[in-house]
């Protein structure tokens, strides 16, 4: 079993920044991938950015050029920074760790960006 736990987001206006942490604990040997994914209001989870064990990241074409994706394999933790936030990356967040076998999903995180 793995825990997820996120902590960040809120309300951000316009062109702001925001950052998004997430920590994994539990069985975290055979991980191979953490990440992030979003769901706003009617509409469908949609892939953020992720990185492996490896170091390789892949982003989801909305956010390239303005999020980044870090990752620090010692304390097993993810971070997300997004930049120049627009209302259409409103949405509740949520951090996957994905292992061998599994894939582990936090509770979400509300990222609200209005003027």
């Amino acid at each position: 079993q793995v825990q997820v736990v996120e902590s960040g987001g809120g309300l951000v206006q316009p062109g702001g920044s925001l950052r998004l942490s997430c920590a994994a604990s539990g069985s975290t040997s055979s991980i191979l991938e953490m990440g992030w994914y979003r769901q706003a209001l009617g509409k469908q989870r949609e892939l953020v950015a992720t990185v492996t064990s490896g170091g390789i990241t892949n982003y989801g074409d909305s956010v390239k050029g303005r999020f980044t994706i870090s990752r620090d394999n010692a304390k097993i933790t993810v971070a997300l920074q997004m930049n120049n936030l627009k209302p259409e990356d409103t949405a509740v967040y949520y951090c996957n760790v994905r292992t061998v076998r599994m894939s582990y999903w936090g509770q979400g995180t509300q990222v609200t960006v209005s003027s």
